[in-house]
């Protein structure tokens, strides 16, 4: 299973905290899911942030699907994301 994660924003101090708390998701589910295969994007730019729906950054986007924005989830909210994200396919 593959998933596709881009955080978008700025690159702020929030922007920057989001990534590190998906590293530590993805760290934990290592062992729960050894065929889990990630991509972590940092996406910067607003034209491409545009394309998205979100009304406040970061925001956090796993295989196209806008999962939170304006704020930054806790590690074990994006943990459960993933897992989801992962069993769907």
């Amino acid at each position: 299973m593959v998933l596709n994660i881009k955080v978008l924003g700025p690159g702020c101090s929030k922007c920057q905290l989001l990534k590190q708390h998906v590293h530590e998701a993805l760290t934990l589910l290592e062992e729960e899911l050894p065929e889990l295969e990630a991509t972590l994007l940092a996406v910067t730019d607003y034209q491409e942030i545009m394309q998205y729906p979100v009304l406040s950054t970061p925001a956090l986007v796993v295989n196209e699907r806008v999962l939170s924005s304006g704020r930054v989830p806790l590690t074990k909210e994006i943990v459960g994301w993933l897992r989801a994200a992962a069993q769907a396919g």
